[in-house]
């Protein structure tokens, strides 16, 4: 009889936890949804020739940092097709974010600032503000963010304080982002 209300404790731990899961991947997929409704109001009120008014920036290469400190993990962000958007590189205690050599990422591209910005990166840059303010996480261990830029064109993001759980969110996240500012590129560039 012990052993068998040990196993259902335990049966519900791991519930528990999946369930836990679940509702932070939940959340991710509703702040997602949000931003594409908020996206297909936008554009439906935006004429056509607004949109291919947008001109793509010179290209210039650029070489990952220097100072950084040791990649313990470099992770390709792809298009489904397999075009390379960006290099996401796992460092001690940073994330850093370095579009292609090839790509010239405008920052002022939907969906960059209001989905990739404001409702990951900030969201996680809040909570951990929060848990500081409550005296539960020390300043120096809370989630913060960089984006470096050369005028509107992205040229690396650096983000610190990052688990493991986040960086997947970022990973996916920054890959879904980054398509979409592409698939707008191409399009401006056929029109």
């Amino acid at each position: 009889m012990e052993e068998e209300i040990k196993k259902i404790a335990d049966l519900r731990e791991i519930l528990e936890e999946k369930i836990k899961n679940l509702e932070a991947e939940l959340d991710g997929m509703r702040a997602l949804l949000d931003f594409v409704n908020d996206l297909l109001i936008e554009r439906s009120f935006k004429k056509a020739g607004e949109i291919a008014k947008t001109k793509p920036p010179e290209k210039v290469e650029i070489a990952p940092s220097t100072t950084a400190k040791k990649v313990i993990k470099k992770i390709p962000l792809k298009t489904a097709s397999g075009e390379l958007l960006a290099n996401m590189y796992i460092e001690e205690g940073q994330i850093r974010i370095v579009p292609a050599s090839d790509k010239q990422f405008n920052v002022n591209t939907p969906p960059f600032t209001a989905f990739l910005v404001d409702r990951i990166f900030e969201k996680m840059r809040n909570k951990d503000q929060e848990l500081v303010r409550q005296g539960r996480l020390m300043p120096n261990k809370a989630f913060s963010y960089e984006v470096e830029k050369e005028e509107d064109v992205l040229r690396e993001i650096r983000i610190r304080n990052a688990d493991h759980q986040r960086e997947r969110e970022i990973r996916s996240a920054t890959r879904w982002t980054l398509e979409k500012m592409y698939d707008k590129l191409r399009g401006g560039r056929s029109s």
